[in-house]
């Protein structure tokens, strides 16, 4: 199998399990092993907007283009993301920075004693 990832700013968050010839995407199962060699699957027939290509078998693996969420200033991994190539069953490490930190500062309008701790 090969999964080659196309970066999507988008704010959703993408989980895939691999189980041979299955994904598994955010919880919902996508049976591939039934695709025989030479075979296509044109893009919008899956039904899932995960799938950002045609999904293919050629000279017997499979080859899946899989859309990465990323943010508007991704880093090179998330940017240029290597394919995964035949990667081992189970949830797939697909590369993500880190969410940007929350910065919270109460209005200015609240007195000090609105802003103590709660316990």
């Amino acid at each position: 199998m090969r999964i080659s990832l196309s970066p999507q700013m988008r704010d959703d968050t993408l989980q895939v399990v691999k189980y041979g010839d299955v994904l598994i995407i955010n919880g919902e199962a996508f049976d591939f092993s039934s695709l025989p060699d030479g075979a296509t699957i044109p893009v919008g027939i899956v039904p899932c907007n995960w799938f950002a290509g045609p999904v293919e078998r050629i000279d017997g693996v499979l080859h899946i283009p899989l859309g990465l969420p990323c943010g508007p200033s991704p880093s090179q991994a998330v940017a240029f993301p290597e394919p995964l190539i035949d990667p081992p069953d189970g949830p797939l490490e697909l590369p993500a920075d880190p969410p940007p930190p929350v910065h919270f500062e109460p209005p200015a309008e609240l007195s000090e004693e609105e802003t103590t701790d709660v316990e």
